[in-house]
Order: structure tokens, then C-alpha cells, then sequence
């Protein structure tokens, strides 16, 4: 079959933990994908499972990194349907639950986590989606009295704050919400970032540090609050309890322990909602993956700075370098070149 190169830890630790090795390239079994990856991604979720503190999941190393990439099918194996060969895709949750990742030249695929994308669709694009988008998704549509699935005008007449919109699951879903017509507040720490979120889409972008968030949403939805609030830090609670509207839903995707003011909570019949792309349910993954990849191909789903997401790109040989990058919280995308496009 040939060899392909793949990035492999044998044990937890550090990002000097991982090796780039020779191995046999895999076959595509029985409804089954092979992905040539261009971009691998690398997400906090990522860095976590290399430190050995990541998302338990069964597997133990040796293990190939990254979840998220994007790539040209390469084989596909029997009972496949719907992608060709040289196809462009993108993938996700390639790595959770099984021992191969993104972060080698060539993966095998289970057909439901290879998702075709336009052929005018950069890489970068489908590098991006995987967890960030996915997560950006499920928080969107969690309300009871919400949508299931985004599309445009799903979150028509809706308030969403994202708190950190210059981050990657932030900038995803103000994209997302945007596309199914809401109006999107956004909180950021500093003048770069909050650049970054308006780029990505915001409506309104506001400096935690130098004001007051809760009264500045309560100002701009003239006194209603913010319907869903997508949080990427559980210290934040006190401030969403006071900007989120009656019966508006908390969507947390972070760890972190949560002390709940639960009056505050119960005066405004309010829901905290806990959110890991992992754990969904079928029907909610399908839904996130089909609206997504819908938004994608719309073009509505861009990358770069001038989206808000500047693009961090690492050679394969130095996958500890992007590692790194995420564990010290660059602003932006990292991503690492697999194989040329």
C-alpha cells in the first residue's frame, strides 16, 4: 500500500511528546473513507487529550492527534455513497473514540464523518468547522422553544450574546447566528479582538473590561436581554443571569466549576445549558453537520482575519509549535499543512 506520514504520541505529556513516524497507509473498509488531510487543525480539545487531560474517550496512546481537518477523499471503501475520489471534504471528530486523528497524511473514516464541501470552498474553511462549528451549533438550537437545525431566518427576531467572539466556537457561532438572522452581541477583552469579532459579523461588540455588559445588552434589546447566550467562561454567570432575557437559555461549552446565583436564575425562569459536541445525541450531530455544512457551501462560513479568524499555519514537522500555539492562546486558527493541496 505505500507509507504516509503520521504525528503520534506514546504517551501523554508535553507537546515534545510528539513524533512524526512512517507508517502503512490504511485501507478503506466497508462503508468506509480515506481522506488525504491538506490542514489539520489543532483545538484546546486537542491539546488536552495529547496533555492526558483531555475528553475521556476509551483510547489510550499510542494515538494520532487532532480531531478537525479538511482534505481530498482519496479511496472509499464498499456500500459508499455520495463522495468520489478527489472530492474536497471536510471532517470531524476524527480522532475521539478511535486512535487516528487528523494529524497524518492519510485517515480512514467512518462514511458519516466526511462531509463533501463546494469546490470553490477553501481548506482553511473546512480545517475550521469540526468542533468549534459543531459546538457553535448545539448552542444555538438548544432552547426548548428554538430551532433544532440552523438555516437563514431560523433565529429571525432573537437576541445572541456570544461571549469571546474573537476566540474560534465565538467567531463560529456569530457567523452561524448571523446566517439564521439574528441580531449578535458580542463581549471581547481588548480593541484587536473586538475588531476581530465585527469582522466575523457582530452587530455589536462590547469591551468586558471597560463596560458594563449586562447593561449595555438590556440597552440594545431595549430592556428584553439576550435570548441565548453562548459562554466561554463559567466566571461570566452573574453577568449572563443579568443580560439573558425571560426564559433565555445559558449555553456553557467550558469547563470550570459554577457557582449559581439560583434566584437571579429563577426570577428570569432562565436555563443553563452544558454543551460538548462529543456527547450529542445522533439526531443533534446530524443537525449541526447538516447546517453547517449548508452555510459552507452558501459561502456564508469564511475564515481570515477579515472574517475575524486569522489563519496560524505550522509545517507538519512542527506540530509541537502549533500545540503550543493553541496552549498559549493564539488568537486565531491553527493549522498544519499535511500534505499540499
Amino acid at each position: 500500500m505505500g507509507g504516509m506520514r503520521a504525528a503520534v504520541f506514546e504517551e501523554p505529556g508535553p507537546a515534545s511528546v510528539l513524533r512524526i513516524v512512517e507508517r502503512d497507509m490504511p485501507p478503506a473498509g466497508a462503508d468506509e473513507v480515506r481522506v488525504r488531510i491538506v490542514l489539520s487543525a489543532v483545538n484546546p480539545t486537542d491539546t488536552g487529550t495529547r496533555a492526558g487531560r483531555g475528553v475521556p474517550d476509551g483510547v489510550s496512546p499510542p494515538r494520532v492527534p487532532n480531531q478537525d481537518g479538511a482534505g481530498v477523499v482519496d479511496a472509499i471503501g464498499e456500500g459508499v455513497t455520495g463522495l468520489e475520489p478527489g472530492d474536497r471534504v471536510w471532517v470531524w471528530d476524527a480522532g475521539y473514540g478511535r486512535e487516528n486523528g487528523t494529524a497524518q497524511e492519510y485517515v480512514v473514516l467512518p462514511r458519516r464523518q466526511v462531509v463533501r464541501m463546494n469546490d470553490d470552498v477553501p481548506f482553511e474553511v473546512g480545517a475550521a468547522l469540526g468542533i468549534p462549528a459543531l459546538t457553535a451549533h448545539r448552542c444555538l438550537t438548544l432552547a426548548s422553544d428554538g430551532p433544532p437545525r440552523l438555516g437563514p431566518d431560523a433565529l429571525a427576531g432573537r437576541t445572541v450574546l456570544v461571549a469571546g467572539g474573537a476566540g474560534a466556537v465565538g467567531n463560529a457561532a456569530i457567523q452561524l447566528a448571523k446566517w439564521a438572522g439574528a441580531t449578535v452581541l458580542s463581549t471581547v477583552s481588548s480593541k484587536e479582538k473586538a475588531d476581530l469579532a465585527a469582522a466575523a459579523g457582530a452587530d455589536a461588540v462590547l469591551n468586558y473590561r471597560e463596560e458594563d455588559v449586562a447593561a449595555r445588552v438590556r440597552e440594545l434589546t431595549g430592556g428584553a436581554g439576550a435570548h441565548v447566550v453562548v459562554e466561554v467562561n463559567t466566571d461570566n454567570l452573574r453577568t449572563d443571569l443579568s443580560a439573558v432575557a425571560s426564559g433565555g437559555n445559558i449555553a456553557i461549552y467550558v469547563a470550570g466549576e459554577v457557582a449559581i446565583p439560583s434566584f437571579k436564575a429563577m426570577l428570569k425562569n432562565a436555563s443553563l445549558d452544558f454543551v460538548l459536541t462529543y456527547t450529542t445525541t445522533t439526531e443533534e450531530k446530524d443537525n449541526a453537520v447538516d447546517a453547517v455544512g449548508e452555510a459552507v457551501n452558501a459561502g456564508v462560513f469564511r475564515v481570515g482575519e477579515e472574517a475575524g479568524l486569522p489563519i496560524l499555519r505550522y509545517p507538519f514537522e512542527r506540530i509541537a509549535d502549533a500545540h503550543e500555539a493553541v496552549e498559549q492562546h493564539a488568537v486565531g486558527k491553527v493549522v498544519i499543512e499535511v500534505t499540499g493541496p
